[in-house]
């Protein structure tokens, strides 16, 4: 059985293990200086910065978190208040078992709890199961912008 709830703070450390086995499948691992001591302080301190949810998997025997959406407010001029989803990751061992639509969907259903206009986020162009998976959704793709940002701690 599959379970989607939102993430707690004893949850942080297999959340950060997925967020590296996704940045390993990304070909970036080198890329990832989050630590739990920071997840904690900015998803579960006083003013949280992002919202988790986890798919956990049940069993007679355990419950293991298979997977996990991170995402969080934003603002647009044009739109208004967004949600944007930073990462959406189920372990590879568990793709295909329907973890990624239910996580997906508590994503959707989170940005209509908080009344947002859009569900913005970012796919890798050579990630074509991710990008197949998000088609199911009808979802718009962007070819008009362009991301940018600045790599190093401001």
């Amino acid at each position: 059985m599959l379970n989607i709830r939102e993430g707690t703070r004893s949850d942080v450390k297999e959340i950060l293990n997925l967020i590296k086995e996704l940045a390993l499948f990304e070909k970036a691992p080198e890329q990832v200086i989050n630590t739990e001591e920071a997840m904690l302080t900015d998803g579960f301190g006083s003013s949280p910065l992002f919202q988790s949810f986890v798919a956990e998997k049940i069993t007679d025997s355990e419950k293991k978190i298979i997977g996990a959406a991170i995402c969080y407010q934003a603002y647009s001029t044009w739109k208004g208040k967004y949600i944007y989803l930073d990462d959406i990751i189920v372990t590879e061992t568990e793709r295909r078992s329907g973890a990624g639509t239910l996580l997906f969907d508590r994503v959707i259903e989170y940005a209509r709890s908080v009344d947002a206009n859009q569900l913005r986020w970012h796919v890798l162009n050579w990630n074509t199961p991710a990008i197949n998976f998000y088609k199911k959704y009808s979802c718009t793709f962007d070819e008009e912008w362009i991301t940018c940002k600045i790599e190093k701690r401001i």
